[in-house]
């Protein structure tokens, strides 16, 4: 398995954060992104979680909830990626992956997009 501390990886993921379009983020709503080492149990092979409330789902009755949640895990991606280039590529299109989410796209288009 490929070794990087977890604020080696949590860099990683805030660089590819920064790397998403300054007006898709200005989008964004009530969401807080978090690294964690491992998804829960049984979901060992899990990159990363979105929870919450998709924008194209809110409506009237969306306010004062706490924040959606998207969550990237780093002991899966470091044990599917075999060099440090695997691991930057990996990572953003895992952040990709679950922004999209909260703008409400599923994983049957992630995929067709090439964000699977």
């Amino acid at each position: 398995m490929l070794e990087m501390t977890r604020e080696q990886f949590e860099e990683l993921v805030s660089q590819a954060l920064d790397r998403i379009p300054p007006e898709l983020m200005r989008l964004m709503d009530n969401v807080a992104v978090f690294v964690e080492d491992e998804p829960e149990p049984g979901d060992s092979d899990l990159l990363g979680l979105y929870e919450g409330t998709p924008l194209t789902d809110r409506g009237e009755w969306y306010a004062g909830v706490l924040p959606d949640r998207i969550t990237i895990y780093r002991g899966p991606t470091l044990r599917m990626c075999e060099t440090h280039e695997d691991v930057v590529a990996e990572t953003e299109i895992t952040v990709v992956h679950e922004i999209a989410h909260h703008f409400g796209i599923d994983d049957e288009r992630l995929h067709a997009l090439g964000y699977g």
